[in-house]
């Protein structure tokens, strides 16, 4: 692990500070995970982009990172989606489930430790209440359980809010009213006769949110863990009660440190159903983006700043992709070339080298300090034109010896552990002088293009141009771009048009 800590911004201390986990090298972290009761948008996956970044980069530090994300998968959007749907919340909740995880593989998302499910831990929600209940940090009314917000003197430190000046952050139905104080929220909810509940001492109901990620958390943790990761719409109420019941209960601190990602916004405006905005992952993947892209769009923009979702960022995050995949295409092809020319060590020009150097310091620095991804980046496509330049040279070989341009690739490798995003999914075919096919090497495709990219190879070889450019336009009719390469070619899809 690096001896420089990273700097991480603490949503409970409201300043940037060293990262200090209780027993390092690991590390534990909790995430706020989807509540399943619809598919999810892309203004979800930005969040769970910047969790995945975060958990890689820590992983790339050196840390031993145990990430756990929940799944809510019983609350009152969940109840009321079946009920209209006439089905029950396992159904309900397992459609939604396949496709968060079904997004999670598209935008190449490593997965977490564990994924708990809610339903999975009502006997420690139950627990949790009865200590609360019996320290008198809560009350009953009838079947409903409440915590009592006034017994927790630091009440609104995450939220910078005071207790006195707060409003009620719920309702829990005609119940609302017998609520000693209106900032009091529910750890239990009674359940009517055609809801779903689990049998428990106050009264057959279900958990409140707010209680759902204390017990989980705490019972895979334990009472005090290293990071907590949402939203910023979770800070408060969530968050805050979160701290509040767990801190009750327990008597610890709750979590080290806090992080919270701000929110994606749609050409200017927020993202909703009823402006027509509203985005999914399959929409944009069916309007021709490459997810590779759209991972790269959402991992740019710093995530304590709002994203900006709009058709110029998507299209220029396609070029900015490709162009990290054609320098790594390049740096592969300048190796073969000059795998038989290279310079006593010592002698090498220092140019490439020393510019790999200050973008590999610069890119680390970047992320140290409170995970910059846009300065990181900023060093990589640095790197990246005075790459380009050196290849461009006549003799490049000389400019940018085997040596230099191993630790170039090595690099890109490195750091696409975090990015994620210089493999494209591309065939590469290879042939014989007469045609015949050597090697297809890249991800599955289907028949009808291979054929074609081999046709037109053998075209090329044949000298039959006329019928080379008319396989050209057929795979561009497919939505394929092809490339020519000395030993055969390569395709991969064409960039949406604008």
């Amino acid at each position: 692990m690096s001896n420089s800590p990273p700097q991480l911004y603490n949503s409970l201390t409201r300043q940037v500070e060293s990262l200090a986990p209780q027993s390092p090298p690991a590390l534990q972290i909790y995430a706020c995970g989807p509540t399943v009761y619809d598919h999810p948008h892309i203004g979800n996956f930005r969040y769970f982009v910047w969790v995945d970044v975060l958990h890689r980069y820590l992983a790339w530090k050196g840390y031993d990172v145990e990430l756990v994300m929940n799944l809510t998968d019983v609350d009152d959007k969940i109840i009321g989606r079946a009920a209209e749907a006439g089905t029950t919340i396992d159904a309900l909740t397992e459609e939604f489930v396949a496709s968060f995880q079904s997004g999670l593989e598209t935008l190449r998302i490593r997965k977490a430790s564990a994924y708990p499910r809610a339903t999975a831990h009502i006997p420690e929600m139950i627990e949790l209440v009865q200590r609360l209940l019996e320290a008198n940090h809560a009350y009953q009314v009838e079947g409903n359980v409440f915590f009592r917000v006034s017994s927790f003197d630091r009440y609104g430190q995450l939220a910078n809010l005071d207790p006195d000046e707060m409003q009620a952050t719920e309702r829990v139905g005609g119940d609302d009213f017998a609520k000693e104080d209106p900032r009091d929220f529910a750890l239990w909810k009674e359940s009517k006769p055609d809801e779903p509940g689990w049998p428990a001492p106050f009264g057959t109901g279900r958990p409140g949110w707010h209680l759902e990620c204390s017990a989980m958390s705490m019972d895979l943790f334990g009472p005090t863990f290293d990071m907590h990761l949402g939203g910023a719409d979770l800070m408060f109420p969530h968050h805050e009660n979160e701290i509040a019941q767990s801190e009750a209960a327990t008597g610890e601190p709750f979590v080290r440190h806090w992080m919270h990602c701000q929110h994606l916004i749609v050409d200017g405006a927020k993202m909703s159903k009823s402006v027509g905005n509203f985005r999914t992952l399959e929409e944009l993947a069916g309007e021709g983006h490459d997810p590779v892209a759209l991972r790269f769009l959402l991992a740019s923009v710093h995530y304590r700043r709002q994203l900006n979702l709009t058709a110029a960022a998507l299209e220029q995050a396609q070029a900015s992709v490709q162009r990290l995949r054609d320098a790594s295409r390049r740096v592969d092809e300048a190796l073969v070339a000059a795998g038989t020319v290279d310079i006593p060590r010592g002698d090498e020009p220092r140019g490439l080298l020393d510019h790999l150097k200050s973008a590999t310091a610069g890119f680390a620095a970047a992320l140290d300090d409170d995970l910059n991804t846009a300065g990181a980046l900023g060093h990589l496509f640095t790197f990246v034109r005075e790459l380009n330049t050196t290849l461009n040279a006549p003799r490049h070989a000389t400019l940018a010896p085997a040596r230099v341009l191993t630790a170039v690739r090595a690099w890109f490798d490195s750091i696409d552990e975090i990015l994620c995003v210089f493999a494209a999914e591309t065939l590469t075919v290879s042939v014989t002088h007469e045609g015949a096919l050597l090697e297809a090497t890249g991800p599955p495709v289907p028949a009808a293009i291979s054929d074609l990219v081999l046709a037109r190879i053998v075209a090329r070889r044949s000298r039959d141009f006329a019928r080379a450019d008319e396989l050209r336009d057929a795979l561009a009719g497919e939505g394929i771009e092809v490339e020519d390469t000395a030993t055969g070619g390569r395709w991969k899809k064409a960039a949406p048009k604008a």
